[in-house]
């Protein structure tokens, strides 16, 4: 396995990690409360949901389609 398989599986790993944290807090009394006033998610909430979308696209297109040359 070369390194650049290794190193999208990691990103893949953390953007979902980060996908999966982003959707839990934006079920927060805070972040409702935010939504419900201003109609949107906080800041931190929409970074980690963005942020964990585009390292896990990221992360499986490093794994996809990294060379197979040693």
């Amino acid at each position: 396995m070369n390194s650049q398989r290794i190193v999208g599986i990691v990103l893949l790993i953390i953007g979902v990690a980060l996908l999966v944290a982003g959707l839990h807090a934006s079920h927060s009394l805070a972040d409702r409360t935010h939504d419900l006033i201003f109609g949107r998610y906080t800041k931190m909430t929409a970074l980690y949901i963005f942020g964990g979308i585009a390292l896990g696209i990221a992360g499986l297109l490093m794994t996809i389609f990294s060379s197979r040359r040693n």
